[in-house]
């Protein structure tokens, strides 16, 4: 399942398309909350029921990506499209079968177990053979993919209200719309599985380190292993600020509709549902705009600084929102915007950041381990928001008062976060991997390739 080498002269432009086919399909779990109503209607389910196929599927994402890691990066990207394009399609069937008999424990294995891990190895599957086409511009080119995780819903989210429009809201339409949404997928993603190339062996005569970018070259400095990189404080440090940075910005996705419809319940001008609707429609535009956006800034004025930016500038975001977000919707969204710009920033730019300190030697794997942080906040944010939110309302507040403790709380996960990002440094010598070991790795990565050309 090797992936064939590009012959000389293919575009390395060629591959951020077909990394964008994989995560634009896996994107989709941002637009589950579509089918929440009709499946709480159509088979009898609460809230926290409905919305355990996400979370089972966010957790499985984070535990995929972390044990599958070293393998995708052993496999290669073929075989990890491959991999995740059978999960994911083969979750919605299941899902599909499940809503068809009214078994719900069917959709939660289909989409939250099974669907949860091509989540995973989808997510990983194209970061090192991307760093490696583009050691130039490594936060560009994961940028352009993981833009698609976020900007799946975009297209997900109106395609899946007109298919239950269409097939109607029972469960035997929601299984219709389980078993297209399937079979789709399978399609779409095995344009990336056909098209995905890695970089020739050496480089091809006349050809700028910038067009092609050979595997062996992007081996070059200091490398360390997965394995190795849990042994370094940088590794858990950015775990921290991934987790601090995706918790403050989830907090706010998770709940965003009935969030910004209490901030004005009680005032002149309330928030309408269609309003609300939209609301989070521009959350979904902003966090794939700054996956692209801030991701590509990193390649200018470096990853530590952008990450100063994405924890100090959101946490100034926050007290704003939570001093005078009730007193102008325009500041209360355009503060949200900027949250979820940083949200999105942030997944786009931690594998550039990880290959500055770590290399490229199994940046895929170390990038899988690092996105158990992903799952930690995947339940942290959320709960936190919801929690609180429970609570005060308990104790007779409401409209806005029940989210100031929980907006203090992102602040000051945000100030942890940006002390961690401070304190990162080089990676100590002693983690590095010997240099005959690398020479060892390439030429088994040149058999390979000629065995599989």
């Amino acid at each position: 399942m090797s992936p064939p080498v590009a012959p000389p002269g293919w575009s390395r432009w060629l591959v951020p398309p077909a990394a964008l086919s994989v995560h634009l399909s896996i994107g989709q779990a941002y637009a589950w909350s579509v089918f929440k109503p009709p499946l709480e209607s159509a088979l009898g389910l609460s809230g926290t029921q409905s919305a355990l196929p996400f979370q089972l599927g966010i957790v499985m994402l984070g535990l995929s990506a972390a044990f599958g890691g070293t393998l995708v990066e052993r496999k290669g990207p073929r075989w990890a499209m491959t991999v995740a394009l059978v999960c994911f399609s083969s979750g919605f069937l299941l899902s599909a079968l499940g809503a068809a008999t009214e078994q719900y424990w069917l959709i939660v294995l289909g989409y939250g177990f099974v669907g949860g891990v091509g989540l995973g190895i989808g997510y990983i599957s194209p970061v090192s053979t991307l760093i490696k086409w583009f050691p130039d511009r490594p936060g560009t080119a994961t940028g352009i993919a993981i833009m698609g995780f976020g900007g799946g819903a975009l297209i997900a989210s109106p395609w899946s209200a007109q298919m239950l429009e269409s097939f109607g809201a029972d469960h035997t339409g929601i299984a219709l719309a389980f078993l297209v949404h399937g079979l789709t997928y399978a399609l779409f993603m095995l344009l990336g599985v056909m098209l995905v190339r890695v970089p020739r062996p050496a480089r091809p005569t006349g050809h700028a380190p910038t067009a092609h970018a050979p595997e062996t070259a992007a081996l070059t400095g200091p490398q360390v292993s997965a394995r190795g990189a849990l042994r370094t404080p940088q590794f858990w440090l950015l775990w921290l600020v991934l987790c601090m940075n995706v918790t403050a910005g989830i907090g706010i996705l998770e709940k965003a509709a009935p969030m910004i419809t209490d901030f004005f319940a009680d005032t002149s001008a309330p928030v309408s549902v269609t309003a609300a609707a939209g609301f989070v429609a521009l959350l979904s535009a902003a966090n794939m705009a700054g996956r692209i956006g801030w991701s590509s800034a990193s390649d200018v004025i470096g990853r530590k600084n952008v990450y100063r930016l994405y924890l100090g500038a959101g946490a100034l975001m926050y007290a704003l929102i939570a001093l005078f977000g009730d007193t102008s919707k325009p500041l209360f969204v355009l503060c949200a915007l900027v949250i979820l710009s940083f949200y999105g920033g942030g997944f786009a730019t931690v594998p550039a950041y990880l290959k500055d300190l770590f290399g490229t030697y199994q940046v895929g794997a170390i990038h899988g381990r690092l996105l158990t942080a992903w799952s930690t906040a995947g339940v942290l944010g959320p709960l936190i928001v919801n929690w609180v939110a429970d609570r005060q309302e308990a104790a007779g507040k409401h409209g806005s008062s029940l989210y100031g403790l929980s907006f203090l709380v992102m602040i000051g996960l945000l100030v942890v976060g940006f002390v961690a990002n401070e304190l990162v440094r080089p990676v100590h010598p002693r983690h590095h991997v010997p240099s005959p070991d690398l020479t060892k790795e390439a030429a088994d990565d040149r058999r390979q390739q000629h065995e599989s050309a």
